[in-house]
């Protein structure tokens, strides 16, 4: 045989050589769960090895987290059920603790790269991402509110805005009061493709945000998330997103949608996102406490699979182990 691929693979010197895609822990973006209070630092169940920080347990973490060289982290704020009401407006109050934790951390670290969380689910006592009224998801009274709590964000020290609610024309709406507001080079983080998945448990259990039961209240998010079912509808999406001012555009979940990861690479110039998902994660966390895999091996292909088929970006509760592990391994796994 003239050819034989496996020349290319007879030592690490050689597979290192030829080695495709490597993920740098820069490209990770961190997510940390905020509670109000101190000395807090309460793991979630459901996601082992993940907790729900107040900020002075939150610092100490951060600055960990830089040392290993990883620099961005999306914040997600637990909200007591006494500030939700049905428009979400402590969203954008001025004495939203999850606000005033952004001030913080920029102050105390202003080289860290901070995207938030749009949406109304946190504030909203119905737990949707927009205003519900007679049993319907409000598509255009939502807007204002989003751009409220864009610039809100804004103000606080957000470097991107992650706005994760699915509104039809909401990049252009918040694109357009961030501008207006003086914050032009604020990015947004689209949640493009945000699919009606079965994975976000985890989460919802750290943050309590499920919606609620109610006669009046849409049971689930499938009026306004994607349906699992399609692909095309990911492209239409996309060109909305680009033209209405995203400078990245995300797919949510990952590792069930490569697929549309792999599309969205490929017919856009802006970088791609993915969020490995805290289901995703926790049936990893799961098989690896039953010794079914071996957590060292199988997180770090997982997360080289997202990055390989076209994610620029990844968010995954795995970050800071990954950071870890790339320092100590030196890179070698990819």
């Amino acid at each position: 045989m003239l050819i034989r691929p496996r020349r290319n693979r007879k030592s690490d010197a050689t597979r290192s050589l030829t080695r495709e895609t490597y993920l740098m822990p820069e490209q990770l973006i961190y997510p940390l769960f905020l509670m109000d209070g101190k000395n807090i630092k309460s793991e979630v169940p459901s996601l082992p090895g993940n907790f729900r920080w107040s900020i002075d347990m939150l610092l100490p973490e951060i600055e960990s987290c830089l040392e290993l060289g990883l620099k961005s982290f999306i914040l997600f704020p637990a909200v007591d059920q006494k500030f939700k009401d049905k428009t979400g407006t402590h969203g954008y109050a001025a004495d939203n603790y999850y606000l005033k934790v952004t001030q913080e951390i920029k102050k105390r670290f202003p080289e860290t790269c901070l995207i938030s969380d749009v949406a109304l689910d946190p504030y909203n006592i119905d737990g949707h991402d927009g205003i519900v009224r007679n049993g319907k998801i409000n598509n255009d009274e939502t807007l204002p509110i989003l751009g409220k709590m864009a610039v809100a964000q804004a103000q606080a020290g957000f470097d991107i805005l992650g706005p994760s609610d699915m509104m039809d024309g909401r990049i252009e709406y918040i694109r357009e009061s961030l501008d207006d507001a003086g914050f032009v080079d604020t990015g947004i983080m689209a949640y493009t493709a945000k699919y009606a998945s079965a994975f976000y448990g985890p989460f919802r259990d750290a943050l309590d945000s499920a919606p609620v039961e109610g006669e009046d209240i849409p049971k689930d998010k499938k009026t306004y998330q994607m349906d699992p079912a399609n692909k095309k509808e990911a492209i239409r999406e996309a060109m909305l997103d680009y033209e209405e001012g995203a400078d990245f555009m995300m797919v949510k979940p990952a590792l069930n949608y490569l697929d549309v990861i792999h599309l969205l690479n490929e017919n856009f110039d802006i970088p791609i996102a993915a969020y490995h998902v805290s289901g995703e994660c926790a049936m990893l966390i799961a098989a690896c406490q039953n010794g079914w895999l071996d957590f060292d091996k199988a997180m770090p292909e997982t997360l080289l699979s997202i990055h390989r088929a076209g994610a620029q970006v990844i968010l995954t509760y795995f970050a800071k182990k990954y950071a870890e592990m790339w320092k100590e391994r030196r890179g070698d796994f990819g």
